[in-house]
Order: structure tokens, then sequence, then C-alpha cells
């Protein structure tokens, strides 16, 4: 059993912990908190499990690390905090761990990711012997092995577009729904993951992810963006009231140019009531879904709905794309110790996984 530490007990670390936990090869041995109301809290119940683990949550890095362990799930946000972020996922692998991650926006496509990102990895692997996998966003799959996947059963593969499509009111994240990305905020105001070059700075690697795996050559990387009022107050139950007249729905793109035309196409369109911007795609049940449609011959579409914790389609998108990375754990251990991407990981079957349920 590879002993395994989940960093991190937010939205992605919950599904973490059960991950960890229902995996037939790996042992959770920590669980890394910041939140001095989580020490000493056991890990099945932070990870929503209804039982106990025998693992009490600690925020001592250095003891933790000091164990030895040999894979870490580094799960805490690096969304306002990426250089905090970088400094604790080195710390680990200078410890020697396999550590996968979806925190590190720029190392999604680690190959073309800026220098001052990239070579300090790539220093503390050398120096300790441990590796690194970024992946997760949206949820990581939807928006390179899928896609790449189903483009060949085409016979001609005119665009690819990537499309998460969500009710934003189910996002148990009110600090990022709010201002990170400005529902119920006034029109004039900038959300922060909308300034020009930001939606490219996170899904820009997904994007030349695909072009490296299709063999096509990128013009550039182009952003859209549309933004709605909402014409009347709405009440959510997770976030209170959203007054009319501020935003309540956005639909960006982040496009691929291929030959002055955009083929590659991750596309966001988010709504904190359904009521919003009716004439935009919408996922077939109204809260959430995960869509991939390759235009060319024949035309394919698939959409993905995931469930978690009690129907949760946010939940359920949290746990696929913790899934694909804690599945990778056992590869990566037998991998030399490096820096990977989505195109070097496969995707792992659910070997042994297979009846095992979680009381």
């Amino acid at each position: 059993m590879m002993s395994t530490v989940v960093w991190g007990t937010g939205n992605v670390g919950r599904a973490a912990i059960r991950a960890v936990e229902a995996h037939p090869t790996l042992k959770l041995v920590a669980v890394l908190v910041h939140n001095p109301g989580k020490v000493g809290r056991d890990a099945g119940e932070l990870g929503g499990l209804g039982h106990h683990l025998g693992v009490a949550a600690t925020d001592d890095i250095d003891a933790v690390l000091a164990a030895g362990p040999r894979a870490v799930v580094y799960a805490a946000s690096g969304d306002i905090r990426p250089d905090e972020a970088l400094a604790d996922i080195i710390r680990a692998i200078r410890a020697g761990a396999v550590v996968v991650t979806p925190s590190l926006y720029a190392l999604y496509d680690q190959r073309n990711a800026p220098p001052e990102l990239r070579e300090p990895v790539l220093e503390a692997i050398k120096d300790g012997g441990g590796s690194l996998f970024v992946s997760g966003v949206d949820p990581g799959w939807g928006n390179d092995v899928l896609p790449l996947l189903i483009s060949g059963l085409a016979t001609t593969v005119d665009v690819i577009r990537c499309q998460e499509i969500f009710d934003y009111s189910t996002y148990d994240q009110q600090d990022s729904v709010r201002y990170l990305v400005g529902m119920g905020q006034p029109m004039d105001y900038e959300p922060p993951m909308l300034a020009p070059a930001v939606p490219t700075m996170v899904w820009g690697g997904q994007v030349r992810l695909m072009a490296r795996a299709l063999g096509v050559e990128l013009d550039e990387i182009r952003e859209t963006l549309d933004r709605r009022p909402l014409d009347s107050t709405v009440s959510t139950m997770t976030m209170g009231e959203f007054e009319a007249g501020t935003q309540g729905a956005v639909r960006f793109e982040v496009q691929g140019i291929v030959e002055g035309e955009p083929r590659i196409v991750i596309e966001h369109v988010t709504r904190i009531h359904a009521s919003c911007a009716p004439d935009w795609p919408t996922p077939p049940d109204g809260e959430g879904a995960h869509r991939v449609i390759i235009e060319g011959r024949p035309r394919i579409e698939v959409t993905v709905e995931a469930t978690d914790e009690d129907g949760n389609r946010s939940a359920g998108g949290n746990a696929t794309a913790v899934g694909r990375l804690v599945s990778a754990i056992d590869w990566l251990t037998d991998a030399e110790p490096g820096l990977y991407d989505a195109l070097d990981v496969p995707l792992r079957p659910a070997v042994g996984k297979l009846g095992r349920r979680q009381p």
C-alpha cells in the first residue's frame, strides 16, 4: 500500500479523501489543513464519509513530509495564492513524493510553462526524486483526453469544442462565484477571472495540449467574452439573493486558432439562475454538464453528467477530476521521477475498484 497524504480539505480535498480511501493500492496516512478549526478532526468526517478513518487532520507540514509519504494529493487552492501553492508542492517533491494537483494552471501544458515556474519544479525533482502531474480544471479530462479520444472516431474534424455549462448557485465557493467570476456584481465590475489574458492563462494550456496531440500548429490563442445581467432579483439556496441588473451569466471562449480559424475551443457558459441568458447553451437537466462536440463528419456530441455529495453536479465534477489524479498515482510511482502532463499519463481503468463500496 502506498502511503498518501491529502493536503487541503475544501471542495477538491473532500473528494480526494474519498478517492484515496477507495483506491485499492493507496493508504491515507495524513490530512493537512490550514484552518485551525479542522486540526484534530477525523479525515472521514472532513471527507463526508460518515464514518471515521482514524486519521486526524494536522497543520504540521514538516512532520507529515518528514515521514516520507509516497504520494501527496495537493488539493489546496492556487487561484489566489499561486506562489504559496508552488512552494508547498516543491516541498512535497523535495521530500520524494509523487504529487498530483489541479492547482498550478500554467503547468497543465508543462512543456510550454514559464521558466520561472518550470525550472524550480525540475530542480526539486532532481534533488528529491519526486514527480508532479497537474490536471483537473473543468475537470481536466473534459478538455484533453476525452475530446482527443472522441476525435479519433471522426473521419474529418473541423472544430473540437469543449463546454462546461453550469448553474453556479450549486457551487459551494461564494468568494469565487461573487468576486472572482463576478456573479451578482454590477455590470461595470471587472471580475479577476474574466480579465483579458486570464482565461488563456488558466485554459490555454489545455488548448495547446490538444493541438500538440493533434499535430497542428497554433497561430495564436484568442478569447471571447459575453456577460448578461439578471432581469429580476433571484434567490438561491446556497448564496442568498442576486439583484436584478447585476451579472447573472457569463460566456467565454478560449480559442486555438489554426490557419486563421478557431479550431480548438474551450467554452464556459455559467449562470447564477436558469432564467438568465436562456438562449445560450443549457445542460440537459438545468444544473450542469460537460460536453464535447466534434464538428466534422460525422458530427459527434458527448455530454457527461457527474453527481456526488447527494446529487450535486459541481461536486461530481470535482470528484471526477480528483479521480483522474488519484488513479494516476500508481502509474507515476512506477515511472521515472519527472514533470508530467495529461498526454503523458494514461487514463486508467478502474482496476480493483469494481464493486468496492465506501460505507
